[in-house]
């Protein structure tokens, strides 16, 4: 039976769909049946991967309104092991569309559900907002993986976050469970980082995992080039980091 587990943070610029497509990447190279799933109508995580929205002729977007299965418009990337449920800008529209479907949180999951057992892994890159797509991110994961930028301000914005992912545990999903508080954009120059990473591992303990993301140029450069670091750069300070991120969250399942 897959795992999934979605990335979440409604703030946005925290490394959140960095750490989706180098996570799902990192994990299919160790020769892990992967699915990343772009929840967010920038597409990001598809064009992070070297495929184009106005290229691709079904999208997530298609499977939500009920036009399509998962599996009729499941591409696969470039990464062996790695496939990609790509994204539209269409899908902004969406809760518009199901505003009249009674189980609309639960959409995402209903769809993912023939999925699960062919898939080692399936990673689901959220939107920068506590939105419909958000809620159904959470509805179908099993775990939620939250970014957190070590920066000002940083640990404000994930009360929210929090609250909404009791709320969905309470409701909707009761076996969501937070896998880890990963701390993005670190670095070892600036004071502050340090700081944020105290403070979180004050105020949340085990909750935030060893890995440590670093500021890295190789990271900034690689979705340019629609490649996941690893591709782009295996050598470098990022690709380095998100493959002991999923050899950390390997061994903490085991």
């Amino acid at each position: 039976m897959g795992t999934i587990i979605a990335v979440a943070n409604q703030k946005g610029g925290v490394g959140k769909t960095t750490t989706a497509v180098n996570l799902s990447a990192s994990i299919a190279i160790a020769e892990k049946k992967t699915l990343l799933v772009d929840m967010d109508p920038q597409c990001n995580a598809t064009s992070g991967v070297g495929v184009s929205y106005n290229k691709v002729s079904s999208s997530i977007y298609d499977v939500l309104i009920g036009k399509k299965s998962m599996k009729e418009i499941i591409l696969e990337t470039q990464v062996p092991n790695l496939s990609l449920v790509p994204s539209h800008p269409d899908l902004i529209g969406v809760e518009v569309e199901l505003l009249d479907d009674q189980d609309r949180e639960m959409v995402l999951r209903n769809a993912l559900a023939e999925l699960k057992e062919q898939q080692s892994h399936i990673i689901i890159d959220c939107p920068p907002s506590l939105g419909l797509l958000t809620v159904n991110a959470l509805a179908a994961a099993d775990y939620v993986l939250i970014p957190l930028q070590c920066e000002y301000y940083a640990l404000e914005g994930l009360v929210l976050l929090l609250k909404t992912i009791t709320i969905i545990k309470k409701r909707v999903n009761p076996r969501l469970e937070i896998l880890g508080v990963l701390l993005t954009m670190f670095d070892k120059r600036n004071n502050l980082s340090f700081r944020v990473m105290e403070e979180a591992r004050r105020h949340l303990g085990n909750k935030v995992f060893n890995t440590v993301i670093p500021r890295n140029v190789k990271l900034s450069e690689a979705p340019s080039y629609g490649k996941p670091v690893v591709l782009y750069d295996i050598n470098s300070k990022g690709a380095e980091s998100y493959l002991e991120l999923a050899a950390e969250i390997s061994s903490s399942r085991n």
